[in-house]
């Protein structure tokens, strides 16, 4: 994935955007306010150009055609496991801040959700979150797989990071998207807002289109787990249900996992691999479409 020569995907690797999501927002309690607030000074110019392109190109029509494209599942049929080797190919040789593979990034996350003893289900869906991000190997660009996402459809917020790059998003001057609720309803539920397209809302048509056993909060934590908007800073309220606030708490406990879970040590996949396979057998048992 040598995306530093590509203008397309500007991130040397997919987890710098993470990177720059610990600095703005720091687990609670380690870092104080003002120094993340700094955020804007800090990042690395590829991250900056990746967020410009985001907010660019994330329209509301082009969010529709990549529903069109991809939630038919007709890509690829593949087993969880299957998909979690395939995701294992997307590797940068040349990144030279880490050696852990994409199935490492994965079970850090799933580990420490495991170690603090919460149920299997959560444990899985630490596992499989970012599974989405095989769109990469699909041919997708980066900015159109990862990122903080955003709704679509209706006027943006400032909240959205870097807000100034959706001036030049062609959305911001149809007046069918100017209101506050543009072409939604209040309180219409986050399950009837068309969110910026990426990994998160690809990944829960293939778990839900294809049988689920996960529950619910599993499945709103992989659907909504970059909408920092909505989770971090609070926006967005007015499209809100019930059930989207009922399940904020739980994307929340997630986030602390995704975000900051990160270790030097290495996962041994040959001492997990029996657990993670019965978990999947569990919840996500035999071929999905993707």
């Amino acid at each position: 994935m040598n995306s530093h020569t590509d203008p397309e995907n500007p991130l040397q690797r997919l987890e710098e955007w993470e990177d720059f999501l610990e600095i703005r927002y720091p687990e609670p309690g380690v870092k104080a306010k003002d120094d993340y607030r700094k955020y804007d000074d800090t990042a690395r110019d590829g991250v900056r150009e990746f967020y410009r392109l985001n907010h660019h190109f994330q329209t509301h029509q082009f969010v529709q055609e990549k529903k069109h494209e991809y939630l038919s599942l007709n890509h690829r049929g593949m087993t969880v496991l299957d998909a979690v080797e395939y995701l294992n190919t997307l590797v940068d040789d040349s990144d030279p801040d880490t050696n852990l593979s994409q199935r490492e990034h994965l079970l850090q996350t799933a580990e420490a959700i495991r170690a603090d003893g919460h149920d299997d289900w959560f444990v899985l869906t630490g596992f499989i979150h970012d599974l989405g991000k095989i769109l990469c190997l699909f041919g997708e660009p980066q900015w159109a797989v990862v990122g903080d996402t955003f709704p679509v459809g209706c006027a943006f917020s400032n909240r959205i990071v870097y807000p100034e790059f959706l001036e030049a998003n062609p959305d911001s001057t149809n007046p069918q998207f100017q209101s506050q609720l543009g072409v939604y309803e209040s309180g219409c539920g986050l399950r009837n807002v068309d969110l910026s397209w990426g990994h998160d809302e690809y990944l829960y048509h293939v778990i839900t289109q294809t049988g689920c056993a996960l529950p619910e909060p599993a499945q709103y934590m992989i659907r909504y787990h970059s909408f920092y908007p909505w989770h971090r800073e609070e926006d967005y309220g007015y499209l809100l249900d019930d059930q989207d606030r009922t399940m904020l708490p739980w994307v929340r406990k997630f986030n602390t996992y995704d975000l900051y879970s990160k270790s030097p040590v290495r996962p041994d996949w040959s001492r997990l691999s029996e657990y993670y396979t019965s978990l999947i057998e569990k919840y996500l048992p035999g071929e999905l479409g993707w």
